[in-house]
């Protein structure tokens, strides 16, 4: 689904590798998620059917669901309501779904991870160190262990190549004490309240990132939330600690990825018409199930 089609008086101001960012004036933008895919820093060439409306639906029903623990950017995602605020503006039929209108935010320069169960780099490093970005972590834990307590675990957000985890300490000195305490006191709860609504749809989310930022002197929720782009999704029947539970978010493509001669630089490979289906299809149902409502009922069911 074609994404970035240009709208008079509305500048592309960011593209990045699933979102446009659009300038709609007033302290506010148009936040469009395409169907692109990456993994490994690297954009597929294929698109993955509905992807974008799944991102956008999911962080519109966390959002309203957060609502009480932290306030939102976000203002529309009726594609009629967001033509109304920009003055009877037409939006790209393909943004039907995919497009919400959020007020514009001095990002916190942090990517607040809160993370459940060792997983991804977490596990990485606990293998090596037995640290969890430099904390000290018990002894015996395998890939997929449950935590004692969910963790607060930042990195930096880099402007090139990757983030680099960081420590709490490390986070109050990039934005302060007051900041970083109430990053992680909002963050944490927001763990908790996600991970509740998952367990209750027979999932565990294993950890995810939130992203913050000041509007008018307030800390808010931006960007995606809980989306299976940025969070771990297992089927909580599947959790067998020592092994790879089968996630509904992009761990599978990373592991059919990680099975090809690639050497994760640009072009990736073709994917598979089988790859490409079954990730669609999982993006559908972490959304249905979660939430408990039908994709089809979202905006642009037939764009």
């Amino acid at each position: 689904m074609k994404t970035d089609a240009s709208v008079p008086d509305l500048p592309r101001i960011h593209s990045g590798k699933v979102r446009e960012l659009y300038d709609a004036g007033e302290g506010r933008l148009v936040m469009v998620a395409s169907d692109r895919v990456s993994a490994f820093d690297v954009i597929m060439a294929e698109p993955i059917p509905d992807k974008g409306r799944v991102l956008t639906a999911m962080t519109w029903f966390w959002c309203e669901e957060m609502a009480d623990v932290v306030p939102a950017t976000m203002l529309a995602a009726d594609p009629a309501a967001i033509e109304g605020a920009l003055g009877g503006r037409a939006l790209p039929a393909g943004w039907a779904g995919r497009a919400m209108l959020v007020r514009r935010a001095e990002m916190l320069p942090l990517e607040c991870i809160v993370r459940g169960y060792l997983a991804g780099q977490a596990w990485e490093e606990y293998a090596r160190t037995g640290t969890v970005h430099g904390a000290r972590m018990p002894t015996g834990l395998q890939l997929a262990s449950k935590l004692a307590e969910p963790i607060f675990t930042p990195s930096t957000k880099a402007t090139e190549g990757h983030d680099l985890n960081i420590d709490f300490a490390a986070a109050v000195d990039l934005v302060g004490e007051e900041a970083a305490e109430a990053a992680r006191t909002i963050c944490l709860e927001l763990y908790r309240r996600a991970a509740e609504r998952a367990a209750a749809a027979g999932f565990v989310l294993a950890d995810t990132k939130f992203e913050l930022g000041w509007v008018d002197g307030e800390l808010c929720l931006c960007d995606e939330v809980c989306t299976p782009d940025s969070a771990r999704l297992w089927p909580a029947d599947a959790v067998v600690p020592g092994t790879t539970p089968p996630a509904f978010d992009k761990q599978p493509l990373r592991d059919w990825l990680a099975d090809q001669p690639w050497d994760r630089t640009p072009p990736p490979p073709p994917l598979p018409r089988q790859v490409v289906e079954a990730m669609s299809a999982r993006y559908v149902a972490a959304y249905e199930r979660v939430t408990g409502r039908a994709l089809a009922d979202w905006y642009g069911a037939t764009a």
